[in-house]
């Protein structure tokens, strides 16, 4: 892990006791200051103010930032799921409602086969052997390839954040 942080520390130039301004900041990581205040607003991030309420990112928050980008930009989701798998880490009344989410959609962990059965499902009346239930024919992705799209990116998130 301390690898991951130096190299986004020597990544975006960032040195042990830096303290700078929202704008600064954003410009250090490549975002914008809206990006950086709507992840303190999600709890990803925690500047300190100065005595006249501006905000002061130091290392840590730096770092914080850009361990949040790297993530969203890797598993290919947005603040608000790294924010999610981070409230699991921390709460486990989440880890645990998440967990029983996970149960009750019947979600196996990646690498595990499905069932013989389930895979063999007959085409709904009316369809042909080459539609799937968006109405698609089976190259192009419907609606279920998308729902279990998320749901990898939020297991990845979960697994991170064990």
């Amino acid at each position: 892990m301390e690898t991951d942080l130096e190299r986004l520390a020597l990544r975006h130039g960032i040195r042990p006791g830096a303290a700078e301004a929202v704008g600064a900041a954003a410009t250090r990581l490549g975002t914008t200051p809206r990006m950086l205040r709507y992840r303190e607003s999600l709890g990803l991030v925690a500047p300190a103010r100065s005595g006249g309420g501006y905000r002061t990112y130091g290392e840590r928050d730096l770092l914080a930032a850009a361990c949040a980008a790297d993530l969203e930009e890797r598993y290919g989701v947005p603040p608000a799921a790294v924010a999610l798998a981070l409230r699991a880490v921390h709460e486990p009344e989440v880890r645990d409602e998440i967990a029983l989410l996970g149960r009750l959609a019947r979600r196996r962990p990646a690498g595990t086969a499905e069932p013989a059965a389930a895979s063999r499902r007959k085409p709904r009346a009316g369809r042909t052997d080459r539609q799937t239930v968006a109405g698609r024919t089976d190259g192009e992705p419907g609606r279920t390839a998308a729902l279990d799209f998320e749901t990898r990116k939020a297991r990845a998130l979960l697994r991170l954040a064990s």
